[in-house]
């Protein structure tokens, strides 16, 4: 028996919604699961092309292992303890900041700073609440991250489900593609291979030129002598994957700290100004034309609604899983799309055969 369009979309639609409700129910659960299932997905390709140069995909799984586990300890030993440091540091400093800040206003536009003047009200009350909530911020921001779930479950689990997911991802993947019904198995691996451009282009490149990006913010602010560098250049390099925002971000949390520190020397300002204004120009002209591509198909604003509503939702697992939903979603609105501007809903009566056009 043929099971109708309309009864195919019922079921596809409670797929759908139980899939959804998993996910919610379960939460961070899963996210370790979902967390190595992603890193197996990124490092693919890797291992595809190690297999191409003559390695058994056990043994590309284990250089991959290896080589990944190396970077983990040595940024866990070099750059965590640091990070860290600077952080509560930054954020300790943040009311003398303010302070001078004050100073500063009070001497160059006096009117502005009067004590009944909203400003003045606005930096004391600032200045107040980063004196007063400027530890309590600065250790919710370091443990947030692992409050989620218990950190030890989490390292443990995640490399090993990585390390199988990859082992077996083009087995895994053979089955699936075995599961497509027949009558639409083309039709889906080819919205398939549209959403794997979509997430190689946008995920593995964005990734790319993130890590990029944070690497040199860091490394040129550390090297001009900046404090808080390595915190400022590694936030900005974090949140590029939103175009323009991280460095507009970590740009103006630079010069601003450059102004304090550097009052009396403008060339370091000027220096500070100069690295992210080189960073846009390289990303802009070079890292995500090259990593990235010009037609990955998710638009800035349509990523951050994605990221609100996916972490509303699902908590951190949704911000997780928000790229790659963001993706196929899209993936299949312009497969709709398509569908309807060749259908007869959208080209109407006028291509209808003389015989078959209705009075």
């Amino acid at each position: 028996m043929v099971m109708s369009v309309k009864d195919q979309m019922r079921w596809w639609g409670i797929g759908l919604a139980v899939l959804a409700l998993v996910m919610w129910a379960l939460g961070n659960v899963i996210l370790p699961f979902v967390a190595g299932a992603a890193i197996a997905y990124f490092l693919d390709p890797v291992a595809d092309r190690l297999e191409r140069m003559g390695c058994s995909r056990v043994v590309a799984t284990m250089i991959i292992t290896f080589v990944a586990l190396v970077v983990f300890v040595v940024m866990a030993l070099l750059l965590v303890p640091t990070f860290v440091n600077q952080l509560g540091a930054l954020i300790g400093e943040a009311p003398n900041y303010s302070k001078k800040l004050q100073g500063f206003l009070q001497d160059q536009i006096p009117s502005l700073m009067e004590p009944e003047s909203t400003l003045r009200k606005s930096l004391d009350g600032v200045g107040e609440t980063l004196r007063a909530r400027g530890g309590e911020l600065a250790n919710a921001i370091i443990s947030s991250a692992f409050s989620l779930i218990d950190v030890v479950i989490f390292i443990v689990i995640v490399p090993v489900v990585a390390f199988y997911l990859l082992l077996d991802w083009d087995r895994m993947m053979a089955i699936i593609d075995a599961w497509l019904p027949l009558d639409h198995a083309d039709t889906l691996r080819e919205l398939a291979r549209e959403v794997d451009a979509v997430l190689a282009g946008f995920v593995r490149g964005q990734i790319s030129v993130s890590a990029i990006l944070g690497t040199y913010y860091a490394i040129s602010l550390m090297l001009v002598g900046l404090n808080f560098g390595l915190v400022v250049g590694l936030i900005a390099g974090l949140i590029s994957f939103i175009p323009y925002i991280g460095a507009v971000f970590g740009g103006v949390l630079a010069i601003g700290l450059a102004l304090f520190q550097f009052w009396d020397q403008p060339i370091w300002i000027g220096a500070v100004a100069v690295i992210f204004v080189i960073g846009q120009l390289v990303e802009g002209n070079f890292l995500t034309p090259k990593l990235v591509g010009g037609s990955v198909g998710l638009h800035p604003v349509w990523l951050m609604f994605a990221l609100s509503v996916f972490g509303t939702l699902f908590g951190f697992l949704g911000m997780l899983v928000a790229v790659p939903m963001a993706a196929t979603i899209g993936v299949f609105s312009r497969f709709g799309i398509r569908q309807y501007l060749a259908g007869m809903l959208y080209k109407g009566q006028e291509t209808l055969p003389d015989d078959q056009e209705q009075v």
